[in-house]
């Protein structure tokens, strides 16, 4: 049977898992009596944590919140997790900087020594990005598998990659990982690709699973000291689904300002710059037209123009006044018709 201060960790761990715990449930769960669960729950309650217990049949115990924020118990995945998160914030956003690098301290220093190892080696591996291209939100990458590349790094062994290829192809490959590389919303691998005999950049998000542990490889010499720009400029000359290209009607040094790191501005007469890149994401070239904040014209593809579209009829809407009888109230919510 667990020791009572690991199984009090592990109550805890549940309470925050779930609004509330049917009392037979979390003893069946902790594998202990009604009455040490009782007990245990006492503990925490003698730790600070407001734990809230109610009789009948929707009773049960719920962890309600409280006056100052208690220590949370974290599964190891969580754990990275909220390191890079920290650390992503750290990177992207200058005004939370500061507060976030505290967290990030904390949290680092509390981890156990077998996450400790897995972080630092996933901190090492990571090439800096320029400050606003760091990952504003993370889509979802699997801890598990950063972890296992940064491992991959640091020890210079050879990789197996479960991967998926931006048109749905899916396949092993073979590699020499040398870095990971955020960039905007995604985690990137730059690797040498053992059967293409060339640098590749895979999305970590793609990678399925990554096995580790093969032979040892002598690192080879990137062809950028600057490993983040080499990676962005890989990305930025891939074959991609639509190349984008606009008149922006501002100084170069205005668009410079507002837009992605990695996209193209090329200075032209009176003013104005062409801005263009290589992107599968539609939406995402729209929201950086939008926030350039100057008149754009002579757009391309035609796809990017139906989605603009899309959008400014999305936005006028939004923009209208309600009509009558359809003024957003509480109270009248119910006299709205159905769609």
């Amino acid at each position: 049977m667990a020791t009572t201060s690991s199984r009090t960790l592990r109550l805890l761990s549940l309470l925050q898992a779930r609004r509330s715990w049917p009392g037979t449930e979390l003893a069946d769960r902790l594998g202990v009596s009604p009455r040490t669960l009782r007990r245990d729950v006492d503990r925490l309650r003698a730790l600070g944590y407001p734990v809230h217990a109610a009789r009948g049949v929707a009773g049960g115990y719920r962890l309600a919140p409280g006056a100052s924020l208690p220590p949370l118990a974290l599964d190891d995945e969580e754990a990275v997790a909220l390191v890079l998160g920290l650390q992503s914030v750290v990177d992207a956003a200058p005004a939370s900087a500061e507060a976030a690098l505290r967290a990030l301290t904390k949290a680092v220093r509390v981890l156990p020594p077998r996450l400790q190892r897995r972080v630092d080696a996933l901190r090492a591996a990571t090439a800096t990005s320029p400050a606003g291209s760091g990952p504003g939100r993370l889509p979802g990458p699997d801890p598990a598998v950063l972890l296992t590349l940064a491992g991959a790094v640091q020890a210079g062994e050879r990789t197996t990659l479960d991967y998926t290829t931006a048109d749905g192809r899916t396949g092993p490959r073979s590699v020499e990982p040398h870095r990971l590389v955020p960039l905007w919303r995604f985690w990137y691998l730059l690797a040498h690709d053992l059967d293409r005999a060339d640098w590749r950049v895979f999305r970590v998000d793609r990678i399925a699973s990554a096995t580790a542990g093969g032979a040892r490889f002598r690192p080879r010499e990137v062809p950028d000291a600057d490993v983040a720009a080499f990676v962005r400029r890989r990305i930025d000359t891939a074959p991609a689904g639509h190349a984008v290209r606009a008149v922006l009607h501002c100084t170069p040094g205005h668009a410079r300002r507002r837009v992605s790191p990695w996209t193209r501005i090329t200075d032209l007469p009176g003013g104005r710059c062409l801005l263009s890149w290589s992107t599968d994401e539609l939406d995402r070239a729209a929201f950086e037209l939008a926030r350039v904040g100057c008149d754009v014209s002579e757009v391309e593809p035609p796809e990017l123009v139906a989605v603009l579209r899309g959008w400014a009829q999305r936005l006028d809407r939004a923009a209208r006044p309600p009509g009558p009888g359809l003024e957003a109230s509480p109270d009248r919510l119910d006299d709205l018709p159905d769609r």
